[in-house]
């Protein structure tokens, strides 16, 4: 079987449309997550968190109404209440998201996507 690529993926985000048009080119084998139908439980974002290298906040659409609504730029928040307030709030995650051999990156700009699975 093909290598596997994981994709958070959002249908409405152009980005992460032409992420996964691009990965669905590759020989690899593509599960596509729509993640704010089945958003990630705590222990997947906290491995897709260690994958980017990223801490909680830079994860997060920090310019969405959610985030401002929820008042997450409050530096008292710790990462462990980012971590949980994005499994609440899938919105709130960055995409689109592609996972391949224990590496992970945000798909914005698609060369991020393509220099992670042409490696």
């Amino acid at each position: 079987m093909a290598d596997t690529a994981t994709i958070y993926h959002n249908p409405r985000c152009s980005k992460s449309r032409a992420a996964l048009e691009y990965l669905e080119q590759t020989s690899l084998h593509v599960i596509k997550i729509e993640y704010l139908k089945h958003p990630p439980d705590k222990q997947t974002l906290l491995e897709i968190l260690n994958e980017l290298q990223l801490k909680p906040r830079q994860l997060m659409r920090q310019g969405d109404a959610t985030y401002k609504q929820l008042d997450l730029k409050n530096e008292s928040l710790s990462d462990d209440q980012l971590v949980d307030t994005m499994v609440a709030h899938p919105i709130l995650i960055e995409r689109p998201i592609v996972r391949f051999q224990g590496e992970a990156v945000i798909g914005r700009p698609l060369d991020k996507v393509i220099d992670l699975v042409d490696e």
